[in-house]
């Protein structure tokens, strides 16, 4: 509003000026007209007083009905004396009054457009001063210089101008700090993923020259080496693949294809896909739909994935088809973050342990719980694990530090949240809720 108040100021200051001009040019009036009055009244006074003095018959009344009559004589006695009455003024100071009026206007007019012309000036000069300042201003943008702060609260055009270029101004300034810190986050995920990398690609290097040097290695131990091998390669390629979808998670570049789909059988598709890890280490992942127990529809677990079930880990008790919670998302992503889970609650859980998953829903949100009686995580670990290549100090050597990263995004994707509670020793339980 400053400048709009500066530009009020000077509109005021004009009208001011011009009002003391019509003042004074009305007082000018008044008196040039008095002035006349008198030298006119003047003169007829003294002819009056020299006809009265030649003519002492005469009536006053008469004189004072001729100069009070509106006829107009046509007939110019005075002209033989040099005096026209059409041109010239019968009264000489009148016209000397005249002149000096006529100065005196021209005068104040010329005073009135200087000071008008003054505080135009002044105006003027205040917009340049503005106009330089956003010109500097520009200059320094250019010169990626964004510590300057020009906003303005007015109403002018000036100021609206300076308004925007401060909104650009932040824009830019949020734009370079994003980009310091994409090239931070950039740097630092390249020096993760090569660390990465660079442990497996070593250790599969020595085994390799190993087998390739020692021509007489035992078959026992080369096998071992070979499937130490097979195991780095697939760990490398399960990162690989995963730093690929967080990328396309990054530039948004996936589309979710969103529709109705039941809990369970996302659960179970996910079990499949760890059903080989849980029978290399003769584990069972035993599922309970809590709602379904609750209703007294079923008590015992619908679903129990170990060892000794057969390739698709149906046990004994899928003959109960219960329906689980519908939830509205991307199957096939919601499996992916699911299963994400799962394995590291397989590959952080003992020999022939159990992983429980629970699964239930309300008015707000529906539930999965998945709880594992593993090694724990510490708490100073727990606010971290979701962060891209973190791992914690009982992770497993398989690990990467990128399938939980990947879960989180997915989730959230899909409307939900994941949280973690564990305790060392005791086991790690992930609670993930959809919100309806």
């Amino acid at each position: 509003m400053k400048n709009k108040v500066k530009l009020k100021k000077y509109l005021v200051i004009c009208t001011i000026i011009f009002l003391i001009y019509i003042i004074v040019n009305y007082v000018l009036t008044q008196m040039q007209y008095k002035q006349y009055t008198k030298n006119v009244n003047g003169v007829i006074n003294q002819i009056v007083d020299k006809v009265q003095e030649k003519y002492p018959n005469i009536d006053t009344s008469e004189i004072v009905q001729i100069l009070n009559s509106d006829e107009v004589n046509a007939s110019n006695i005075l002209l033989e004396y040099g005096i026209n009455l059409e041109k010239d003024s019968v009264i000489l100071k009148n016209d000397m009054n005249h002149t000096k009026f006529l100065l005196v206007n021209i005068v104040v007019t010329l005073m009135l457009f200087m000071c008008i012309i003054l505080v135009f000036a002044v105006y003027k000069k205040n917009q340049k001063k503005k106009i330089d300042e956003i010109t500097n201003y520009i200059e320094e943008l250019n010169n990626k210089n964004y510590a300057l702060d020009i906003q303005d609260n007015s109403e002018d055009e000036l100021s609206i101008l300076k308004n925007e270029l401060y909104k650009i101004t932040v824009m830019l300034k949020e734009q370079a700090e994003n980009s310091k810190n994409d090239k931070i986050s950039l740097k630092k995920s390249l020096e993760d993923i090569s660390h990465q990398l660079k442990t497996p690609l070593t250790s599969i290097t020595i085994m390799l020259d190993n087998i390739l040097d020692n021509k007489n290695m035992d078959v026992e131990t080369r096998n071992e080496f070979i499937k130490d091998i097979h195991r780095e390669i697939a760990n490398m390629n399960f990162f690989v693949q995963s730093l690929l979808k967080l990328s396309k998670f990054d530039v948004d570049t996936i589309i979710f294809s969103r529709k109705e789909e039941n809990l369970k059988d996302i659960i179970e598709e996910a079990i499949k896909s760890v059903s080989t890890l849980c029978d290399l280490k003769n584990m069972e992942i035993i599922t309970i739909n809590l709602k379904s127990k609750a209703t007294g529809k079923g008590d015992r677990p619908d679903y129990i994935n170990n060892s000794k079930t057969n390739q698709f880990g149906l046990g004994q008790n899928s003959q109960q088809e219960v329906k689980g919670p519908i939830v509205v998302c991307d199957f096939k992503w919601q499996v992916e973050a699911i299963t994400n889970i799962l394995k590291n609650s397989v590959e952080h859980s003992r020999q022939n342990s159990k992983i429980y998953i629970e699964y239930d829903e309300n008015n707000m949100y529906s539930e999965i719980t998945i709880k594992d009686k593993g090694v724990g995580i510490e708490k100073s670990d727990i606010k971290h694990i979701f962060e891209r290549f973190y791992k914690g100090k009982n992770s497993s050597k398989d690990s990467v530090g990128i399938g939980l990263a990947l879960a989180k995004t997915i989730i959230e994707k899909d409307n939900g949240y994941i949280a973690v509670d564990s305790e060392v020793g005791k086991g790690t339980t992930f609670c993930i809720r959809y919100l309806k």
